[in-house]
């Protein structure tokens, strides 16, 4: 069993998200663990799948509506979903108040990912869809296919 603990990493700012990593799995190729928080009507990353990392959203307060495959569901404070590997996946949060949710991947993809699409995200303007797609692909990360 390994324990360890440190202060969390810096909050991350991508639009009306903010990612506050507590446990950074890329230094081992373990287990990562974030906060999530997704403001009222934010824009939110387009439908995606990872090439090898499953997540798991747990809602610790407000609505998030979260799909995996097709299936979509409001999850409320207390439930979960979990997306396996190369499933399609979205999150967005419609309704009126701030949710915040702990994610969890494994293995993490890491906070350097939500840096570099902050880069992208936080430039001003619309972000560039083509440097968005060079950033999740280098990750393992795929754009689902528009529907």
């Amino acid at each position: 069993m390994t324990s360890a603990s440190a202060a969390p990493i810096e909050a991350i700012k991508l639009g009306g998200l903010t990612i506050q990593y507590l446990i950074d799995g890329t230094a081992t190729g373990g287990m990562g663990v974030f906060e999530l928080t997704v403001l009222p009507g934010a824009r939110v990353p387009p439908p995606h799948s990872h090439t090898n990392n499953e997540e798991c959203v747990y809602v610790l307060e407000g609505k998030l509506r979260y799909s995996v495959d097709g299936e979509v569901r409001d999850l409320a404070p207390g439930e979960w979903m979990h997306t396996p590997r190369e499933s399609v996946h979205h999150f967005s949060n419609p309704h009126s108040e701030t949710a915040r949710a702990l994610i969890v991947l494994t293995p993490d993809i890491g906070a350097q990912y939500f840096r570099d699409i902050g880069a992208v995200v936080n430039a001003g303007g619309p972000p560039d869809r083509a440097k968005l797609v060079a950033v999740m692909t280098r990750y393992g990360l795929v754009p689902a296919p528009p529907q």
